[in-house]
């Protein structure tokens, strides 16, 4: 090692220096000034040349060379050391490094020659004082874009995940993201929309409906995964767009009657149509089903039903009263045993079973009979008179009666067509979903006399226990000899375990109804009073002449509103806004 004095022309560029990326102009102007002024205070390191030459190549200090002949300098001072083995590639990166820090893209070039001249990537981690993960992380930079290289020179880098997302896309991918990204001059890179445009999502065969020929219409190409377990469908394409396409063509091919499309929300969840409440158990024929793509692409089907109308308006509810001045008055709330979806499929479950019960379930003639009488006492049926000459509905049940003629109009039928002709219009009256369709306690009385709770579903499931309240929960694990968990969850996932394969019915989701209610509803039955009963009774059980009868009735009327005239006193108006509010 050597100083000595030399012409910085006659210096030679090493083609392997370290710091590839140009400095800045203010850089270059504030080192020219101080060279101008004092000289270079630090000699430039050089090696002599091992080719047979008798220059001198340039090891560290390419900028304080050029820059000094810049100034105009005819000598400068040199380090003349021995070349090293690995022509001082290790040398160059650990002076410029301590000198001024190397952007990543100037590293990754470094790295890549001492890996060229047989450094591992650990030894060169303990050489620079970095950890091998930031090793590797620069190397991913070799399967970059240049123009992207060029760009994270200026010390715009992405992220990790950002960078082997792009490292990971071929060259013709990259270049046409960065024709569609390049930013302007001077400002930042937008990385992450990058890093989005070039992710390739997996789309498996396994969640494929469509065939070989959607796939090949849409140019669907399968590669095998070779990881993938032996008795699964290892295929997969990054084609997300046309694996979609073909899924919703399929969709559009397959689409059942009162069926349709929807699409799904960012918790992967179908967006039914505005008012409809997903049907949990058995579908009916009235009700609709909705397809729609899950996050893998996957066709999934669910069911929903439609309300038959519209609440009524005016109705409060939220649960609060209201004051005197019409204001509603907050009442504390308590969460109740079951949630209102928890009713819902409450009463899904139990009609389902009353109708497999209706259907299957032995019953004797007699009880039949009583059943009948009691689902046309139900609160969701509704008979429209002839009396005023107008007709509506009958239509259910008319394709039901005409079981019960022959070819000639005459009824003609034999027990076993009545046997299922009745339980055909009992599956049609009887109901236990919530709404106009609900029969109400018949319905329950009719569904405990069969011996429907049998036919009731597994309610063990993660669904409907997310419905119940810990106290319910509580009372769940006694009946089944589960010890209850600390936290609610704990609780109902033990539930569910213990539940999968044994059957499981909440206790108030059975048909029989509570003592109190059903009394209730025998007494509120039984007080009804007959209208015209005691007339009838007067006459001595004989029938009124009606045009006597009638005659008599506008009589009554007619002396009743005399009566009314004369009777009338001062507070007239107030009373009859009185009556209109009764009436109303």
């Amino acid at each position: 090692m050597q100083i000595m004095k030399v012409d910085p022309r006659a210096l030679k560029e090493n083609p392997d220096r370290m710091r590839q990326s140009k400095s800045s102009p203010q850089a270059d102007a504030l080192m020219l000034a101080t060279i101008k002024a004092v000289g270079i205070v630090q000699p430039p390191v050089v090696a002599p040349e091992t080719d047979g030459g008798n220059g001198y190549i340039i090891d560290a200090g390419h900028r304080r060379v050029r820059l000094a002949i810049a100034a105009g300098l005819e000598e400068i001072e040199i380090l003349v050391v021995d070349a090293a083995n690995d022509n001082g590639a290790m040398r160059s990166m650990v002076e410029n490094s301590v000198r001024e820090a190397l952007n990543p893209v100037d590293q990754w070039r470094g790295i890549e020659r001492l890996v060229a001249l047989g450094w591992t990537e650990e030894a060169i981690a303990v050489a620079l004082a970095l950890p091998v993960r930031q090793i590797r992380k620069l190397r991913l930079l070799a399967n970059v874009l240049p123009a992207m290289l060029e760009q994270m020179a200026l010390g715009d880098m992405p992220s990790e995940q950002q960078l082997r997302i792009i490292a990971a896309a071929g060259q013709v991918d990259q270049n046409e993201v960065w024709k569609a990204h390049r930013p302007k001059k001077g400002d930042t890179a937008p990385w992450w929309q990058i890093a989005n445009a070039l992710t390739k999502k997996r789309m498996y065969g396994r969640d494929a409906s469509f065939g070989d020929d959607l796939a090949q219409a849409y140019g669907i190409e399968w590669v095998e995964d070779l990881f993938a377990p032996a008795d699964q469908d290892g295929r997969y394409t990054t084609n997300v767009e046309g694996f979609l396409g073909a899924q919703h063509e399929w969709m559009m091919s397959n689409l059942p009657k009162r069926g349709a499309i929807v699409e799904a929300n960012s918790w992967g969840q179908p967006e039914l149509p505005k008012k409809a409440s997903q049907v949990y158990g058995k579908p009916s024929k009235s009700d609709h089903t909705a397809l729609y793509l899950d996050r893998d692409g996957k066709v999934q089907t669910v069911h929903y039903r439609m309300p038959e109308a519209a609440k009524p308006k005016g109705t409060d509810g939220d649960g609060s009263s209201l004051g005197s001045d019409g204001d509603a008055v907050a009442s504390p709330r308590v969460r109740p045993d079951v949630t209102q979806k928890g009713h819902d499929m409450i009463g899904d479950f139990r009609t389902d079973a009353l109708h497999d019960a209706l259907g299957r379930a032995p019953i004797e003639d007699d009880m039949l009979m009583a059943l009948l009488v009691l689902a046309f006492a139900g609160q969701n049926i509704r008979v429209d008179s002839g009396a005023d000459g107008t007709f509506y509905g009958g239509k259910r049940f008319s394709r039901h009666a005409v079981a019960l003629f022959d070819e000639h109009g005459k009824l003609a039928f034999d027990r076993d067509r009545l046997r299922i002709t009745v339980r055909s219009v009992l599956i049609d009256v009887l109901s236990c979903r919530r709404g106009m369709s609900n029969s109400g306690m018949v319905s329950r009385i009719a569904g405990d006399a069969i011996g429907a709770d049998e036919y009731l579903p597994n309610m063990g499931s993660e669904e409907f226990l997310l419905c119940l309240s810990r106290q319910a929960l509580e009372a769940s694990c006694a009946e089944a000899s589960v010890q209850p968990r600390s936290k609610v969850r704990e609780t109902r996932a033990a539930l569910v375990e213990h539940f999968e394969n044994e059957h499981f019915v909440y206790a108030s989701a059975r048909f029989v109804p509570p003592a109190d209610e059903l009394l209730d509803w025998i007494r509120t039955s039984s007080a009804t009073d007959v209208k015209g009963a005691s007339s009838h009774e007067d006459n001595g059980g004989h029938a009124d002449n009606p045009a006597d009868h009638q005659q008599g009735k506008i009589n009554e009327d007619a002396d009743e509103d005399d009566l009314q005239d004369t009777d009338l006193s001062d507070d007239e108006e107030h009373d009859q806004d009185v009556d209109q509010r009764a009436a109303a």
